[in-house]
């Protein structure tokens, strides 16, 4: 029975949908998860589907900003104009109020989405490891606590690599969109030693010399896929479907290990592929 009904049930019906037509993977994956959970999930994905495609809907930074600054000011109980109208952030309060998320949690990950607005470079690894962090990491997280009902979630470093690892995938990934509207998300640290500064990583014509940075990325993604994995097995059993989306990683990154052309093509994995791989994980995660 969804236990997300009243007043919000329609709020929370909006969210499945949005999560269902625009982040499908994670939605296939709240199937493992249990069913009065479920519409909460939906919430704080909605969320991340409402900050993450802001740049999307802008012409230039600055209404960027503006609405991100609303997210932080209906999470701080400030926001004005449709506040109570708006369906995700209806949902999202009471998923943050019956599970006792941490709003700071939230901000973080608004913040750490204010550089998508921007052609800034990416300055180190470990300067992207806190991006994906504040971002990727954060949803796992929050979505392990909503799994033990705002209790023990198990070890941090499980969220953390998993979102590394989920957040790298997907960058390189989204890369040929990025590229084309001048965005690099690759770390000028890790730019400079193949020998690439970031107008030549942008360069369609460099693409062979881009090859080593985008094969070194995927072993970084892998490497934190499987120490995510470790930590995830020591995580209570009720957590567990949180992390379920990581399923994923390892199949788009065996895509791009096949010849490509990353300013061109968009790399795909049938989605009949991907449900099968989130069922594997699902199982032997148990």
């Amino acid at each position: 029975m969804n236990d997300a009904a009243g007043p919000n049930a329609a709020a929370f019906a909006h969210c499945a949908e949005e999560v269902r037509g625009h982040d499908p993977d994670r939605f296939f994956a709240t199937l493992f998860a249990p069913a009065g959970k479920r519409p909460y999930l939906h919430a704080l994905y909605a969320f991340n589907l409402e900050i993450a495609r802001v740049r999307e809907v802008v012409s230039d930074p600055m209404p960027g900003e503006v609405r991100l600054q609303w997210w932080r000011d209906e999470l701080a109980g400030r926001a004005r104009g449709d506040a109570e109208g708006h369906p995700v952030a209806a949902a999202l309060r009471e998923t943050i109020a019956r599970f006792r998320l941490p709003v700071e949690a939230l901000v973080a990950l608004i913040d750490a989405r204010s550089f998508d607005l921007y052609e800034d470079p990416m300055p180190s690894l470990g300067d992207l490891e806190g991006y994906c962090g504040e971002t990727a990491s954060a949803l796992f997280r929050l979505a392990s606590l909503i799994l033990a009902d705002g209790g023990e979630a198990g070890p941090a470093d499980a969220a953390g690599h998993a979102g590394v690892a989920y957040g790298i995938t997907m960058l390189l990934r989204a890369f040929p969109w990025h590229a084309a509207r001048g965005q690099l998300y690759l770390p000028a640290d890790i730019l400079a030693r193949h020998g690439l500064s970031r107008e030549e990583a942008l360069a369609r014509d460099e693409a062979a010399r881009l090859a080593p940075v985008l094969a070194e990325m995927r072993a970084l993604a892998e490497d934190h896929r499987r120490k995510a994995l470790a930590f995830i097995g020591e995580a209570p059993a009720a957590v567990r479907p949180a992390f379920l989306p990581l399923a994923v990683v390892r199949a788009y990154l065996a895509r791009m290990e096949r010849p490509y052309d990353p300013f061109r093509d968009l790399v795909e994995v049938p989605q009949w592929r991907r449900q099968w791989a989130l069922w594997r994980l699902a199982r032997r995660l148990g």
